[in-house]
């Protein structure tokens, strides 16, 4: 199945044919760089690696006009350099960090009809790779959410039509519990006593289990860190567009990740990161709300 924009097409076919090689580049690249990202975060060879070979493949489509990755400093401006054209924010590996244990990593990528940094309801199309026991894309746009299973650089239809099922089982929720906020944890508490843990390392692995079972993922703002981890542009705005594409719903703990206005000054916005079924993320705003007044 291909998608009906024609340069949201080239970016998911190229992502497709170049995440299989990613994957299998993988071998021999584990080890550390010895260096950091932008964010301060302790980057792997294979960081860097799948960053520079995704900046090369998806800066060259017609169309693309920036390029901007977790991975490097600036926005890296594209085509002819006008402004005109998608923007494209990579995580290029999710969850790196389990290379040394050889657990589920990631791919994210969002398109927006904006220059970045953006809001989130500036996007068009959202794509997360989840390198698992199989290859597999969850693709987002304003027309439906599909699955798909990747071999051999070619995608292949499995499900259409993605949504979250109505009756929620799992739940994985990010930070260390003793900086977690006073707040949070009493949410916390209560989910843990009704739901299934699903937590791995990798946001992709985690939201995948959304996605497939119901239920909540969350990173929120901490004790010693209120801005919480993941970035808003490369993961926030991204898999918030797919869940709420998908019928569900995201937040930064007050509203939808994709209304909150970005700092025009920083591509690297963290943000606290909130997704799952309406409900819950309904019941986790009150919460914080009532705790608030």
């Amino acid at each position: 199945m291909t998608v009906s924009d024609p340069i949201v097409e080239s970016v998911i076919t190229t992502l497709s044919r170049s995440v299989t090689e990613i994957r299998q580049g993988l071998v021999g690249r584990r080890g550390s760089a010895n260096a950091e990202n932008p964010s301060g975060e302790t980057q792997m060879e294979a960081d860097i690696w799948a960053d520079d070979l995704l900046a090369d493949r998806l800066s060259s489509i017609d169309g693309i006009s920036q390029y901007a990755s977790e991975e490097r400093d600036t926005v890296l401006d594209c085509g002819d350099g006008d402004g005109d054209g998608y923007a494209v924010a990579v995580d290029p590996l999710d969850g790196s960090s389990n290379l040394k244990s050889n657990n589920a990593m990631g791919t994210i990528v969002g398109i927006y009809d904006a220059p970045l940094p953006a809001r989130g309801d500036e996007l068009v199309a959202a794509a997360y790779v989840l390198y698992g026991p199989i290859t597999t894309m969850v693709l987002a746009t304003d027309e439906t959410v599909s699955e798909y299973e990747l071999t051999g650089g070619e995608r292949r239809l499995v499900r259409r039509d993605v949504t979250l099922p109505e009756d929620p089982v799992v739940y994985g929720f990010g930070g260390r519990v003793p900086d977690w906020t006073d707040e949070f944890r009493s949410y916390a508490r209560e989910i843990e006593q009704e739901y299934k843990l699903r937590y791995g390392g990798a946001m992709i692995g985690d939201i995948n289990q959304v996605l497939t079972y119901g239920g909540v993922f969350g990173y929120p703002g901490l004790v010693s860190r209120p801005e919480g981890k993941l970035r808003l542009q490369f993961e926030g705005n991204p898999i918030g567009y797919i869940v709420e594409q998908a019928g569900g719903r995201s937040s930064n703990g007050h509203q939808s990740l994709l209304t909150v206005a970005p700092n025009a000054d920083d591509i690297h916005e963290r943000t606290p990161v909130f997704v799952g079924n309406d409900a819950l993320i309904h019941r986790l705003e009150a919460e914080l709300a009532e705790a608030r007044v």
